[in-house]
């Protein structure tokens, strides 16, 4: 009777226990489950309401789903792996991605980004020191095609330029570099993309609108932050000490520096001047912008197409991160501006200095700005 019995029984298909007469069971696939397994190791498809095992769940933490229901209506995105309804779904030559995915990766393709557009840096050059530079060109329409005309010389053999949109810009573009050593970039085809931008109808220096921005890594300063700051507040200190030097050489007229690139005013100590600084009442728009993660911007130049000019712009930042580093303040409150550029060695930045009478009363003819 009891082998009977046992024949006769059912059994649970997930713990393998008999289901008695008197007990209640759901059925997951066919099989038959026990209330308890039931409760605990079973879900509901919100598609189509079948149960299936939990394990067995094809959806994401918010949305439950059998297989036959995953494959006929839902995939997911090549790109983070969100599930998707395929109504949802955007496509890049057959493969399925969210919104936000596919804006980032149709953006990647284009010619022209859109402003907050930020790659993974690529550094470039043997360095501690790199230059991450922003130069940006208008008045020529910003087109797609000018972009790329750019992009073909500046990206031949690898990728070392992008180009967004930017806002301050009436009909320009920016172009952004990624990280470079500073010989990287006096090897770097700078000359022929400025020829190029010259020819296609773009200036820079001739226009109201264009600045050149020079990022600098900030562990290049130092270990930690506080060995950072320590050499930010020197540059800070050079650059408020030597403002009327720097605004000479920057071309920008005071108007402009003070809407794009403003001082934070002088104090007896750079420490005073980096508090009030990273009090952060200038936003972005200061002459030694502190605002970035990684690097520190030197937003004082204003825009040029002219190579030696531009080459010049970085050897200065050069020239001013390498005596905050050697220099105690001291050393540096008592350097005048005369023994400071008789001490370069640059010849880019020497010719430039002359150009703009700020070379040891030394004056060379200067050449137009494009």
């Amino acid at each position: 009777m009891d082998e009977n019995t046992n024949e006769n029984a059912i059994y649970c298909a997930h713990c393998g226990s008999i289901i008695t007469d008197d007990e209640d069971y759901e059925t997951v696939g066919g099989a038959p489950v026990c209330s308890d397994c039931y409760e605990r190791h079973t879900t509901t498809c919100e598609r189509c309401g079948s149960a299936i095992w939990t394990d067995d769940s094809y959806g994401d933490e918010y949305t439950t789903l059998c297989a036959l229901c995953y494959h006929n209506h839902y995939t997911r995105c090549v790109c983070c792996d969100a599930l998707l309804h395929n109504d949802d779904a955007y496509q890049i030559e057959g493969d399925d991605y969210c919104g936000e995915c596919y804006r980032d990766e149709t953006d990647k393709n284009r010619s022209i980004h859109e402003y907050g557009y930020k790659p993974e840096p690529i550094f470039y050059g043997d360095s501690e020191r790199f230059f991450g530079v922003e130069l940006e060109v208008d008045g020529a329409g910003g087109y797609s095609e000018d972009a790329e005309a750019i992009l073909e010389i500046a990206n031949a053999d690898k990728e070392h330029l992008y180009i967004k949109h930017d806002g301050s810009l009436d009909e320009g573009m920016e172009l952004v570099t990624h990280p470079m050593s500073l010989e990287y970039h006096k090897q770097f085809c700078w000359q022929e993309i400025m020829s190029k931008a010259i020819s296609m109808g773009y200036r820079s220096h001739q226009t109201s609108t264009c600045g050149l921005h020079v990022h600098i890594n900030r562990s290049c300063l130092g270990d930690t932050q506080e060995e950072q700051d320590h050499v930010i507040s020197h540059i800070l200190y050079f650059v408020e000490k030597n403002w009327n030097e720097l605004l000479k050489f920057s071309r920008r007229s005071e108007y402009s520096m003070n809407r794009w690139a403003s001082r934070y005013g002088y104090e007896k100590s750079g420490r005073d001047i980096l508090e009030k600084a990273k009090k952060g009442n200038l936003g972005r728009y200061a002459a030694v912008n502190l605002q970035n993660y990684s690097t520190v911007e030197f937003r004082l130049f204003r825009g040029t197409l002219k190579y030696s000019t531009f080459i010049a712009a970085l050897e200065l930042v050069d020239e001013i991160i390498t005596l905050a580093m050697t220099h105690t303040e001291e050393g540096i409150e008592k350097l005048s501006w005369s023994e400071f550029v008789n001490a370069i060695e640059a010849p880019e930045l020497i010719g430039y200095l002359k150009e703009r009478k700020l070379y040891i009363n030394e004056d060379v003819e200067d050449q137009e700005e494009l």
